[in-house]
């Protein structure tokens, strides 16, 4: 036996001098990426991504939101119970390589044909019709890894693992973002709401003026008519941000994983902050920083593993087993040590040679697939240069945007003194009154628009660059 063993040893050896003949090694896909992103004045390394969440956003109260999000969101939740799953997985991964251990208790009895050759021997040898088997013992088994296959069948587990991590770090940038687009979104439905109040007095005040003058005759009930329309319209303009604001409050809550609630906060939009003088770093660093990019490069290299799992399966295969215990025909002697003891070692090399060409498929199919996860893996790249690009020139669009916003609302508020003035002296009409009133009601409303998705843009930049996971 011992011989036996020694000679399969050696073959083993001489097997697994040659096992890098399936050992892949990774190439990392070209990417053309450019050296620096578009609407970028210079190339600075730094990138704002590298900030934490808390430094990126310092309003308390949005960060306290966050802090809800990121311990309470479902979504968090559920990628953080598929990382455990998969860690376990990965546990039991690195055991593959041990062998099988199991152990086993039997007890038969086998009663043959009297007129049978066993019956009648059984008679002869033993005096009885029935004979009893009692066999306690180990098994084991052990595949030989002598083409990297499981090696690479753990590989496949630990890069199974790593996705799930960089999953739940991608979902945790975009609960940071949404929160935080919500956030800002509710502050600027809130100055909104704070304008259209301030012109349902202007118009309160204009319809009051309207209808003095047509007492005294000095103008028409179509003026007054046309004066208390704008004053309705403002009031509906009220009731529909003050839902809006309700039902932004119930998205934020649900985002924090709350029951819908109010929302407390203490600052305007005008108060925000947000860093102005964004960096966006290089491309090359962002394709390593963003948690979706990174996933899909673990997909590709868990299908170059798979390749040679696929590779493994069509070469020899070296299994050794040996079974062992105590093994008698009586129960009384069962155990009895060192008669009863029994044992047996079996070592043997299988090469598949005709499988209805499925192992050649299977290697084919796997190949296959790392080319398709090259080429998904150049996409997510390509993606996340545009957005970073998309965020890249909307902020830029939006600093002049908001200036020009800004300039717009102080002349039409100025117009709007100049309307009432002038409307008081008889020297201006109604309508011109209430076309300066609506005109700067939508001014002011388009502003506190443009502020708010200017603050999106930026917080869209951080994300695309990878931020919020920190």
């Amino acid at each position: 036996m011992k011989r036996i063993i020694n000679i399969i040893i050696a073959f083993g050896l001489a097997l697994g001098s040659v096992s890098c003949v399936s050992k892949l090694a990774y190439k990392e896909p070209e990417l053309e990426l450019p050296e620096t992103f578009k609407y970028t004045a210079t190339a600075d390394t730094a990138s704002v991504a590298n900030l934490e969440w808390r430094q990126f956003f310092s309003d308390p109260i949005l960060q306290n939101l966050i802090e809800k999000g990121i311990k309470n969101n479902y979504d968090l939740q559920i990628a953080l119970k598929q990382v455990a799953s998969s860690q376990e997985k990965l546990k039991q991964a690195k055991y593959l390589q041990y062998p099988d251990v199991g152990f086993g208790v039997s007890a038969q009895i086998s009663k043959p044909s009297k007129n049978s050759m066993n019956g009648q021997s059984l008679n002869l040898f033993l005096g009885k019709s029935y004979v009893e088997d009692y066999n306690a013992a180990f098994n084991l088994s052990w595949e030989a890894d002598i083409w990297g296959k499981i090696k690479n069948q753990q590989e496949v587990s630990k890069m199974q693992y790593l996705q799930t991590y960089e999953a739940t770090k991608a979902i945790q940038t975009q609960v940071v973002a949404a929160i935080a687009q919500g956030y800002y979104n509710l502050l600027m439905l809130d100055k909104q709401l704070q304008i259209a109040k301030s012109n349902l007095e202007l118009s309160t005040n204009t319809l009051s003026l309207t209808e003095k003058l047509w007492q005294s005759g000095d103008t028409t009930s179509l003026g007054v008519q046309q004066a208390t329309a704008q004053k309705q319209s403002t009031e509906l303009l009220i009731t529909q941000l003050e839902q809006n604001i309700a039902i932004q409050e119930n998205a934020l809550s649900i985002l924090v994983g709350e029951n819908p609630n109010k929302v407390d906060r203490t600052i305007e939009m005008s108060d925000t902050s947000l860093p102005q003088d964004i960096s966006a770093g290089l491309p090359a660093a962002m394709v390593s920083r963003r948690p979706d990019v990174r996933q899909q490069e673990l997909v590709l290299l868990e299908s170059n593993s798979i390749v040679g799992i696929a590779q493994a399966n069509m070469y020899p295969s070296l299994k050794i087993t040996a079974n062992g215990g105590v093994n008698s025909f009586k129960i009384d002697n069962w155990f009895q040590i060192p008669a009863s003891l029994f044992g047996s070692v079996l070592g043997g090399l299988t090469q598949p040679i005709f499988q209805k060409r499925q192992l050649k498929t299977d290697l084919n199919v796997a190949k296959i697939q790392r080319e398709k996860n090259v080429l998904a893996f150049r996409q997510s790249v390509l993606n996340a240069v545009g957005e970073v690009s998309d965020a890249l020139v909307s902020n830029e669009s939006l600093k002049v945007q908001e200036q020009k916003a800004t300039e717009q609302v102080t002349t039409l508020k100025n117009g709007i003194k100049s309307a009432e003035m002038l409307y008081k002296g008889g020297m201006a009409n109604y309508l011109e009154v209430i076309t300066a009133q609506g005109n700067s009601l939508q001014a002011e409303l388009n502003l506190a628009s443009v502020k708010r998705q200017r603050l999106s843009s930026i917080v869209d930049l951080y994300r695309a660059l990878g931020g919020g996971w920190k």
